[in-house]
């Protein structure tokens, strides 16, 4: 089943498009900087829900312990400021798959300009914070 809400999925990832709200920025009208983790965030979410997996459901996939996935680490280039009412695209690629990593390129745009620059690596991690192999089905998901 498709949902519009969650972006589409294009070569090997995944691009959403949000609006910034009033909500987003600072009082000059500028997005404020921690604001953009939110939105790659919303990417990566959406990204994973557009290949069926859902976060709240990783237990479902043959482990009883649960699996989830949590920022390891993020590397973040802020290259230029979106303001009030811009239309941007997070565009979320899938570089490497490794064991119990995902590693991750995000992009933010405005129009044609890149605003964000961020590699994210995820951990895959049972419900006790133990790294955790991703399971093979799921991996396989990312390879499209």
């Amino acid at each position: 089943m498709s949902d519009p809400l969650a972006g589409i999925l294009e070569g090997n990832g995944h691009r959403l498009r949000q609006r910034v709200y009033y909500e987003d920025t600072d009082f000059s009208g500028v997005v404020y900087h921690a604001r953009y983790l939110q939105f790659l965030e919303r990417g990566r979410t959406d990204y994973l829900r557009c290949l069926g997996i859902h976060q709240g459901q990783m237990a479902l996939h043959g482990d009883p312990d649960g699996l989830a996935f949590v920022v390891r680490h993020m590397d973040i280039d802020f290259k230029a400021a979106a303001r009030m009412d811009d239309v941007l695209d997070i565009v979320t690629i899938t570089k490497a798959i490794t064991g119990a990593r995902l590693m991750l390129d995000q992009k933010v745009f405005c129009e044609d300009n890149e605003l964000i620059n961020a590699h994210v690596t995820i951990a895959i991690v049972n419900r006790s914070g133990r790294p955790r192999r991703l399971p093979r089905e799921i991996a396989l998901l990312f390879e499209f």
